[in-house]
């Protein structure tokens, strides 16, 4: 397994240092404009730049996570979402030519949601979480409503547009699940908020690209069987986020990796056991004391927390890090 650490920047700075001393070989970065303050990466020398960034700072960017520039014309089926498929397919060609094999992707509007950023947990560090009725009394996007039925004629015009370009890039898009896996947020219905959604939208194409994020903590939230899933979808899977969740879809938060619901031995060993050899990175975690809150989920003594955990059940387990 390729044990990976998510960057939001591809500009160096302390958390770099602290993966290296980890010894996390392998970098997943978000590197959409608001954040770097460069050029969308459909622009090739962006991407080249990025690269090479993470190479000179001891990391093989393997995988790139999110919505990479704004998909809102795709998502909602709106015009211009043409150039937005022209631009998503040449960044996927741009991945393919230097060596980016994974994309975690998403089709959610609202993005991952929660109606709490500092629920105490263990200790008092901080956890976000979501509450369905907190939820209903936030007002509608502007967009809305958006039915379920435009989001599935949208995901799959879009998958339609975009996967021959992965399957001749050698890229395995890998969709991640609507986080919280509700029906509706802010009046935009949601779709992959279950099994049968995600064998669904499998059912589009066989293709090796058209994969799965296999995100343990939404498929917790659902109330699914885990390893059941694992085992059908493993051919599928090319990325595994590893995170914990306290509740259910309508009400939850999420805790340490170690203080929740999961068996996280058991699930690593039945990874090993099913030949997942792909790439797997801590998730969502706690804030803990000494750091701000300004970045709910993705602090750094959080990820220290969980990289070292997995860490130790993969070594307990004699299970190799690549």
């Amino acid at each position: 397994m390729k044990l990976a650490h998510v960057f939001l920047s591809d500009k160096p700075d302390i958390k770099w240092m602290l993966c290296r001393q980890m010894g996390v070989k392998y970098a997943v970065a978000k590197l959409s404009p608001e954040l770097t303050g460069k050029k969308p990466i459909w622009d090739f020398p962006t991407l080249e730049a990025a690269k090479a960034s993470f190479a000179d700072n001891g990391f093989d960017l393997i995988a790139l996570e999110g919505d990479q520039f704004d998909m809102t014309r795709i998502k909602l089926g709106l015009p211009g979402r043409e150039d937005d498929a022209r631009h998503y397919r040449q960044m996927l060609r741009n991945m393919g030519r230097l060596g980016i094999t994974t994309l975690c992707y998403n089709f959610m509007q609202t993005g991952w949601f929660r109606t709490s950023i500092d629920l105490k947990e263990r200790g008092g560090a901080l956890v976000t979480g979501f509450d369905a009725a907190d939820a209903a009394l936030l007002p509608r996007k502007e967009y809305a409503p958006v039915t379920a039925e435009k989001v599935w004629d949208n995901y799959k015009w879009f998958i339609r547009e975009v996967l021959p370009a992965a399957e001749d890039a050698g890229v395995r898009m890998g969709l991640h699940p609507d986080d919280p896996p509700v029906p509706s947020v802010e009046g935009v219905e949601r779709v992959f908020i279950n099994p049968e959604a995600i064998d669904r939208a499998l059912s589009l194409s066989d293709s090796i690209s058209h994969a799965l994020t296999f995100c343990q903590g939404t498929y917790v939230t659902m109330g699914a069987d885990i390893p059941a899933l694992f085992h059908k979808w493993r051919d599928r899977v090319a990325f595994v986020h590893i995170r914990d969740v306290v509740g259910t879809p309508e009400h939850f938060h999420e805790t340490f990796h170690d203080n929740g619901p999961t068996d996280m031995p058991a699930m690593f060993r039945m990874y090993a056991d099913e030949g997942f050899c792909g790439i797997i990175r801590s998730d969502h975690v706690p804030t803990m004391a000494g750091e701000s809150n300004d970045n709910p989920s993705y602090s750094m003594n959080g990820n220290i927390f969980g990289i070292g955990y997995i860490k130790g059940i993969m070594d307990a387990l004699n299970i190799k890090q690549d």
